[in-house]
């Protein structure tokens, strides 16, 4: 069962590194080189970036737990979306608190992201694990 914890958070995480890079790629292509309004360009790409990761980690992270039939998928789908927005807010609240109480973060916000992305990471797996894929 232990062994099964782990690998299933490495796999999450894995996802979710991949999940980031679809999601800084849409971004960047869409503000920088298409000239898309950044806010804009960042509901586009979370939202590229978060079907990306349903079906890696419904594939290869909860493979045993996901509903192969449509209509419960469309339902497992909006169930994970939920919990990526959770997780959304839970990031930028991390890093809002951090950068508030720590201005000089400002000057090297990836520390910022990072906790809050990680904070984040675990909720959104435990979401996953226990809400979307629970058996």
């Amino acid at each position: 069962m232990a062994k099964r914890l782990t690998t299933q958070v490495l796999s999450f995480a894995l996802v979710g590194g991949i999940g980031f890079v679809i999601d800084a790629s849409v971004l960047t292509l869409l503000s920088t080189v298409c000239g898309v309004n950044v806010y804009l360009a960042r509901v586009v790409s979370f939202g590229v970036a978060s079907l990306g990761t349903w079906l890696l980690n419904r594939k290869h992270t909860f493979e045993q737990r996901s509903i192969n039939d449509a209509a419960a998928g469309r339902q497992e789908y909006l169930r994970y979306m939920s919990i990526q927005v959770a997780g959304a807010l839970i990031n930028l609240g991390v890093f809002s608190s951090l950068v508030t109480i720590q201005p000089s973060l400002a000057q090297v916000p990836v520390i910022p992201l990072a906790a809050g992305s990680g904070i984040a990471m675990f909720f959104n797996f435990f979401g996953a694990r226990y809400w979307i894929y629970r058996r």
